[in-house]
């Protein structure tokens, strides 16, 4: 039952906030995927890839995919107490799209808000966690 969440991998700001969500996560079905991978672009494949780059994607395990300021919600109801805040994104479905539009175009300037060592911290826990979707489960080598 894991969710695909597609990321910038470049982008520290990205991966900070990323970090954030798969703490957040304690039922672990957020499965980290940087869009520049081979995943990414299988997942993605009848995309252009400047609109598979342009957003950041969530997709279903049925393979449904939520992109931009639309997979915010989807996302934040699979978290413990997102309901409320999945809710209310989705009742404002173009103030959320616009939200996010104004975060992913001045992500560079906002990224300087967040310390190095954060972003540091953040790739290395986003990391430990691809890496850890992509072990087998015991006893199924």
């Amino acid at each position: 039952m894991s969710w695909r969440v597609l990321y910038d991998d470049d982008c520290g700001l990205c991966k900070w906030m990323l970090a954030g969500l798969l703490r957040w996560d304690r039922e672990r079905v957020l499965v980290p995927v940087p869009l520049q991978s081979e995943e990414a672009g299988e997942l993605l494949s009848d995309l252009a890839p400047a609109e598979a780059m342009g957003s950041w994607h969530l997709v279903a395990p049925d393979g449904r995919r939520f992109s931009a300021g639309a997979a915010l919600p989807v996302l934040l109801a699979r978290l413990p107490g997102g309901r409320v805040p999945a809710a209310a994104f989705a009742a404002m479905p173009g103030l959320t799209e616009r939200g996010y539009r104004w975060v992913a175009e001045h992500r560079a300037g906002l990224a300087r808000f967040v310390p190095v060592s954060s972003k540091q911290r953040a790739a290395e826990y986003v990391g430990t966690k691809k890496a850890a979707a992509r072990r087998p489960l015991p006893g199924t080598a």
